[in-house]
Formats: C-alpha cells, sequence, structure tokens
C-alpha cells in the first residue's frame, strides 16, 4: 500500500525551464537594444558557451554527481558550507561574465562590460519569474493529508531554496525536503531514495517516485525499488530507463494510486 509521494521539483512541480526561457529572452533583448543583436541567435550562443565553460571547471564532476545544471550555475550564489559549493560560490561571478562575454564574442561584439552587466541582470530576471504548473497546486491539495508527501530535488541547498522561498506556498505541502547537495549524492544514486524512505520510516513498498527525468528521477527509484511515474509533459522519447507509469499530466496520478490502493 502507499504511503508516501516523493516528488521532483524542477520541472514536476515548478517550471524552471520555462523560468530560465524568459529570463534568457529578458536579458537577450537587452543585447538586442544595445548591439541589434538577434535574441534568438544569441541565446543561443550564450547557452552554448555556458555549456562549453562549466564542462570545463574543476568543479564539473561534483555539479553532475549532485545535478547541477549549466544554467542554474548562471544565477545561483551557492552559500553553502560543503567545501565544493565553496568553490562554486566563487567560480560563479567569472563563470556569469564569461559565459555572456563569449556569447557576444560568438556573435561579433567584442565587449566584456557589457558582458558583465549581461551576467549580473540574468540572475535578477530568473528571481522574478517562478513559474509553477497550473495543476501543482491542487494536486498537491488533493493528496495533502492521504499521503505523506516528501520534495526530493537534486540540487545546491541554497540555490533549491531559493526557488522555495520565491514560490513559498509549495514548501509547506511536504513532510521532508531532501536536497541532494545536503546528502551529498545526487539522484540517480539508490541512496538518497533509502534516505529518503528512511526519514519517513517506510519500506520501498510504501512510496512512489514522481519526476520528469528518465535518467535521475526514475532510474534512482528504479535502483531503489520504488515505484516510479514519468511525468512526459512534451511527448518526449522513451529511452532504456522504464517507468512503472507514464503520464502527461499531474493529475493522471489519482487513477494511478486508486489502482495501487486496491492492490
Amino acid at each position: 500500500m502507499i504511503k508516501a509521494i516523493f516528488f521532483d521539483l524542477d520541472d514536476t512541480l515548478l517550471w524552471d525551464q520555462k523560468s530560465i526561457q524568459e529570463a534568457f529572452v529578458a536579458t537577450c533583448k537587452a543585447a538586442e537594444e544595445k548591439y541589434g543583436l538577434d535574441p534568438v541567435k544569441f541565446e543561443e550562443a550564450v547557452r552554448d558557451a555556458a555549456r562549453k565553460l562549466y564542462s570545463s571547471y574543476e568543479i564539473y564532476p561534483f555539479t553532475q554527481m549532485i545535478g547541477i545544471n549549466p544554467f542554474e550555475g548562471l544565477w545561483g550564489n551557492f552559500l553553502d558550507d560543503q567545501e565544493d559549493f565553496k568553490k562554486m560560490k566563487d567560480m560563479a561571478p567569472g563563470y556569469r561574465k564569461d559565459a555572456w562575454t563569449m556569447g557576444l564574442k560568438a556573435m561579433g561584439v567584442d565587449d566584456p562590460e557589457f558582458g558583465y552587466e549581461l551576467g549580473e541582470l540574468f540572475p535578477a530576471e530568473r528571481r522574478k519569474v517562478p513559474f509553477v504548473y497550473e495543476e501543482t497546486f491542487q494536486t498537491l491539495d488533493a493528496l495533502k493529508g492521504n499521503y505523506r508527501l516528501l520534495l526530493l530535488t537534486n540540487g545546491s541547498p541554497d540555490l533549491q531554496n531559493t526557488k522555495l522561498e520565491i514560490t513559498a506556498e509549495l514548501s509547506p505541502y511536504f513532510d521532508e525536503i531532501v536536497i541532494s547537495g545536503d546528502f551529498g549524492r545526487g539522484k540517480p544514486d539508490a541512496g538518497i531514495f533509502e534516505h529518503a524512505l528512511s526519514l519517513l520510516s517506510l519500506q520501498k513498498e510504501e512510496a512512489i517516485m514522481v519526476g520528469d527525468n528518465l535518467m535521475t528521477d526514475i532510474l534512482g527509484a528504479n535502483r531503489a525499488g520504488i515505484k516510479s511515474v514519468w511525468i512526459n509533459r512534451h511527448n518526449k522519447e522513451r529511452n532504456e530507463v522504464v517507468p512503472t507509469y507514464e503520464i502527461k499530466h499531474l493529475e493522471e496520478l489519482f487513477p494511478i494510486l486508486e489502482e495501487l490502493a486496491e492492490k
């Protein structure tokens, strides 16, 4: 019998990709106004520069283990105590400036000062646009009280808590919030799922994991022997990782829970 539901945060409850996209649109508009750059091409150039830079840092393997993507690196402060996060905190200002400056250069503009300005504008814009999926709150409202709810998210505690602060209505729904940067390893490591179970004193058969990412949420749940629900809003192709269930909308969770309650 299912007693608890584990939810991923980014692109499961919070629409993080849209928030990042809107922050890029607003920041690239500033470059269009100053230099007449095509904002779509400029965004591509900055995203490309950010990915390349990010993967060149010595801290990159750590970011992969914890689950912090290059675009989170463009707006996070990483004010966490752990040694690797301190390195990220030191790296972040230069990374922001360099990614935007390299993007400008790729478009034929050599202006590091403006690159710095854009690098500081992007985090401000990202903080202004916390998008939550329309069905998130009604789904959580219906579940709260009937199931124990746990948030299981990859990332820097400082950054994930910032996301929760700017969407303050989310946190009170959850009995526990587990962030990979606190635990020391991220999804798909089975250990973080086992840790989540232990916090609620539950067996693996008593929980179900809901997430959008096959390679973290679903693979990790599978490894830990926990049933999984892949929320596939954008008709992505399935790979070798097989979820227990697949849905397109959070409300499709309810028939699954009803079916499991009858078993």
